[in-house]
């Protein structure tokens, strides 16, 4: 991968050369680490591994770009990543930048920030597009407390690993989060258009029950691999989901569960007036149990909840290399912290016998000597990486 940053963070252009093996970005606490691991996150579908607004990743005062680290060429941009990947024997370039638009009104027109995409210089309509060519999973430090916080975070987690198999389920969460957000101002604002509200449930339903069984055949699919292909050295998992649409495609077809889901939806319109929750794939939950101690996630200890997490990258890592044929890309952040050194070196060695592209960032470059025969090793320092 040649990655490429113009106007990202703090960086005013960077370019990395980087191969396929593990990269250790190294550095001191603030300086950028994470902020190339974001950068690459934006290639995939979605907000990236903050899941930040995209007005506020420009950076403040932007900087001119030479010929030498110009990318894609996208005009009227804030910020832009690309990168040439390789796929099999083809080289592919993709990119994604900022782009400030204009919405008129009737009595208006306002500008906003347009995320963008190009495929070979090519402008696309859909960011599921992205994962033709590359995904990547991530671990980050906010992450150690995935398992103990709400049901959001651990949805979004979900989701992505979905996205590796389903391309366009990172479309169908995108519309039926857009969709949602039109239903609830409809119902606050008190526009009781029962037409326009049946019409919004009716694409909502059926959305929501396409997302359910996107999220069902990802949780069957990790739990059979897991169960054929335990870890010998981090703890075997048991993935579940909780929620009511995902439960009732156990029992009932597709169509039928279109029809409740509606329903429901119909049904609780007054719960958006006195602010209750509404039930539906908005509210499933990802639950994670640690499977020789028959315990829940948020029960384990913090070093037991950073393993069990590893342990669901591996097996997604894994499987998706032998059902789609590519591996991921894995972006670890401070990953080794809550590791003992004998999960630490594990960690690494099956990094090596994937064979995938790992960008791993860390303060202390000692803990990767035993990669140093293998891994490029990238410093940060004022801005710069050498």
């Amino acid at each position: 991968m040649r990655l490429t940053l113009t106007d990202f963070r703090n960086y005013a252009h960077l370019r990395i050369n980087a191969h396929l093996g593990p990269i250790v970005i190294t550095g001191e606490n603030g300086s950028g680490k994470t902020n190339i691991l974001e950068a690459i996150s934006f290639l995939t579908p979605g907000r990236g591994l903050r899941g930040a607004r995209l007005a506020d990743i420009k950076r403040i005062s932007p900087a001119l770009v030479t010929d030498e680290y110009l990318p894609t060429e996208i005009t009227n941009t804030s910020w832009a990543v690309s990168a040439l990947v390789q796929k099999g024997d083809d080289e592919v370039e993709i990119g994604t930048a900022v782009e400030r638009s204009l919405r008129e009104n009737l009595d208006e027109a306002r500008s906003f920030d347009k995320r963008i995409v190009k495929i070979d210089g090519q402008k696309v309509t859909s960011q599921a597009e992205l994962g033709r060519y590359i995904s990547a999973i991530w671990i980050t430090p906010q992450m150690d407390r995935l398992f103990r916080g709400g049901s959001q975070p651990r949805r979004n987690f979900l989701d992505r690993l979905v996205y590796a198999f389903d391309m366009e389920h990172a479309k169908r969460t995108a519309n039926f989060e857009h969709l949602y957000k039109e239903w609830y101002q409809l119902l606050k604002n008190g526009q009781n258009d029962d037409h326009w509200l049946m019409s919004l449930e009716e694409n909502m339903a059926g959305l929501g029950v396409a997302i359910a069984a996107a999220r069902r055949e990802q949780i069957a699919k990790l739990n059979t691999f897991i169960e054929h292909e335990p870890d010998d050295v981090f703890p075997n998992v048991r993935l579940e989901l909780e929620g009511t649409i995902e439960k009732l495609l156990d029992k009932l077809p597709a169509i039928e569960v279109e029809d409740y889901y509606q329903a429901l939806l119909k049904k609780q319109r007054r719960n958006i007036m006195y602010n209750d929750n509404i039930d539906g794939v908005n509210r499933t939950d990802f639950k994670v149990y640690y499977r020789r101690k028959g315990m829940p996630a948020e029960l384990c200890s913090t070093g037991e909840q950073k393993s069990l997490l590893i342990s669901i990258i591996l097996a997604q890592t894994k499987c998706q290399t032998l059902d789609k044929g590519f591996a991921p890309v894995l972006l670890l952040d401070e990953v080794v912290a809550h590791l003992d050194e004998i999960k630490r070196e594990a960690l690494l060695e099956k990094i090596r016998e994937l064979g995938l592209q790992a960008w791993i960032t860390s303060t202390d470059s000692q803990l990767f000597d035993s990669l140093k025969n293998e891994a490029l090793f990238l410093e940060i320092k004022n801005n710069q990486v050498r």
